[in-house]
């Protein structure tokens, strides 16, 4: 299946986002992977051409107004089918990226994409909570990025333990955000961040999508991340 590329590229334009020819290729690889592998599992709900090209492709690559062309390394928390980590290494290969998932199924379609276009990337299947204990993951990251459906006070407490002061957390949020960040204040504090911005990200569905950024200012204390059944704000 062909996304809709010229879709995506007007999308990018708008965002100050140049895209190669070659890019563009493993997008188009990567849409049809998609779309074949979803045929026997359960990876996206979004499987039309002009869908891909805004709301999986373009929403994705539009962290890079946050994180630059800078080398950094990155994790991806409920990374799902590869959002939005696998648009960023498209678009960045030089970028250090874990894809962590408690699917091995979704991780498995990761790898196998991965591999068939040469990207590298650590895969790690397992939950948040439990992962961010460990002393090779926990506060050694530039950026955690997550799209996940989670509120913004859960899945700060998720994410911040992984990054490491002075980094940054980046939630993808929709226009409707601004009472999960409101009561996401002491959550934000209480685990070592602050919000140093909100950005607007205007695709062409018309729906507004919001980039928190979640400065990491100390660190995050020892306790946390709890199990999602202790998670209450």
């Amino acid at each position: 299946m062909k996304f809709n590329a010229d879709l995506f590229l007007k999308n990018a334009d708008a965002l100050g986002i140049a895209v190669t020819d070659t890019q563009l290729s493993l997008f188009e690889n990567y849409a049809a992977a998609l779309v074949e592998r979803n045929k026997v599992m359960n990876l996206t709900a979004i499987t039309d051409a002009d869908g891909i090209a805004v709301k999986h492709f373009a929403d994705c690559v539009s962290l890079l107004k946050v994180i630059g062309g800078k080398p950094s390394k990155i994790i991806d928390i409920g990374t799902g089918a590869g959002f939005p980590g696998i648009p960023l290494l498209i678009m960045e290969p030089s970028l250090s990226l874990t894809l962590l998932d408690s699917t091995g199924k979704k991780l498995s379609f990761i790898a196998d994409f991965l591999d068939s276009q040469g990207l590298k990337a650590k895969i790690i299947h397992g939950r948040a909570e439990d992962i961010a204990a460990k002393h090779s993951e926990r506060e050694t990251y530039d950026f955690a990025v997550s799209r996940a459906v989670a509120n913004l006070a859960t899945l700060s407490e998720y994410c911040l333990p992984f990054v490491k002061t002075g980094g940054s957390f980046i939630a993808m949020k929709s226009e409707k955000a601004d009472e999960e960040i409101a009561g996401a204040k002491t959550a934000i504090k209480t685990l070592g961040g602050e919000i140093k911005e909100t950005i607007d990200i205007n695709l062409t569905d018309g729906a507004v999508r919001k980039l928190i950024v979640i400065k990491k200012i100390t660190r995050t204390p020892p306790k946390y991340p709890r199990s999602n059944s202790k998670i209450n704000w």
